[in-house]
């Protein structure tokens, strides 16, 4: 993994000199070659100076102009600078030509047979060398801004993946305490009624806290895994609720182990035990978990019970929910639907969830 870093920086170097080798044949060497004349040292050396200096204004202009002017918003200072470097180029190139006396070389290559004097002729703007000038600013723009692009991106899904983090965090911190604590108590009222029961409700709570603490550290697990951590937690749930309450599941029992994001069942599954039951009266709870190919589906189903206002219950139900969307959207993107009715006339509250495993 340490190499990682170091192999890409080797591919892109090499990828820059592969780049420019196939500019340089295309523009100083291809074009020469097919004049069908011999050429003086003097024009080689003149498309030699071109190429580095189009080289030095490519990088310049994407590791200093654009990064320090054109992103500062500075858009007028970059324009300026960018034409004034091109045109500086330009003469640079010119005045080198003229130093050699390049212009009657070429003049004496082309017409050899021409007896007259070489008449120089003044051109105050090369319109090639300052297209080609401008060919390359133009690219080194695009490939800055595509850089920016890139690393912007990178950090935005470093920080999308510190806030998936913090909810998966979040949830790992709601279960622990009064899910996991509540549980053993239950379990210890229940060794002095069925030591049976109660040794199979302690192995499904130790199979929980090892899903919880291991499973979740990564960010993907198995399916089944998520589907035997819901069926643990209903089976436990059931230990602390009255006859009452009836709990009826439809949760498929073969499915194709696809990964999935850990806990992301558990808030709609406990908001069940939450707040659709009551010690009052009878309440039932409906939760389904069906795999069709790539589309797994979760629908819950409770009665909605009124809470006391002031009870702190009453305030988790809204986190809870906000910060499961939150978790889902940056997850899942655009492969998830989320539907929840709590207007109906049988004043239910009910969840569909789909999630593309694809």
């Amino acid at each position: 993994m340490n190499q990682s870093p170091v192999f890409h920086k080797n591919i892109s170097f090499l990828i820059h000199i592969l780049v420019w080798a196939v500019v340089a044949a295309t523009l100083f060497l291809l074009g020469p070659l097919s004049w069908k004349t011999t050429l003086p040292t003097e024009f080689w050396w003149r498309q030699a100076l071109f190429l580095s200096l189009l080289v030095g204004l490519f990088y310049f202009n994407k590791d200093i102009l654009v990064p320090k002017i054109l992103f500062n918003g500075k858009i007028g200072l970059f324009i300026i600078l960018s034409i004034g470097l091109c045109f500086l180029l330009m003469y640079m190139i010119q005045y080198f030509e003229n130093s050699i006396n390049l212009p009657e070389l070429m003049h004496r290559s082309f017409h050899p047979d021409d007896d007259k004097p070489y008449v120089e002729k003044k051109e105050f703007i090369n319109i090639f060398i300052l297209l080609v000038l401008f060919l390359g600013l133009g690219i080194s723009t695009s490939v800055a801004a595509v850089q920016k692009w890139q690393s912007d991106e990178a950090l935005r899904r470093q920080l999308d993946q510190q806030r998936i983090n913090s909810e998966l965090s979040y949830l790992k911190a709601q279960i622990n305490p009064h899910f996991f604590f509540n549980t053993l108590n239950n379990i210890y009222s229940l060794t002095n009624i069925d030591v049976e029961r109660a040794r199979i409700a302690l192995h499904k709570l130790s199979r929980m806290m090892r899903y919880v603490l291991y499973e979740t550290e990564k960010d993907q697990t198995l399916l089944s895994k998520e589907i035997n951590f819901i069926k643990d937690f209903i089976e436990l749930m059931k230990l602390r609720i009255s006859h009452k309450v009836k709990v009826e599941l439809d949760i498929q029992e073969t499915v194709e182990d696809k990964v999935i994001a850990p806990m992301l069942f558990l808030p709609f599954v406990e908001n069940c035990f939450k707040h659709g039951i009551s010690s009052k009266q009878e309440s039932q709870i409906y939760i389904s978990v069906k795999q069709f190919k790539n589309e797994l589906t979760l629908k819950t189903c409770n009665k909605i019970i009124p809470k006391n206002p002031n009870s702190p219950e009453s305030h988790l139900k809204g986190i809870g929910l906000t910060n499961t969307k939150r978790r889902l959207s940056l997850l899942y993107n655009k492969q998830y639907e989320l539907s929840i009715d709590d207007q109906n006339p049988e004043n239910e509250y009910r969840v569909t969830l789909k999630i593309n495993l694809a």
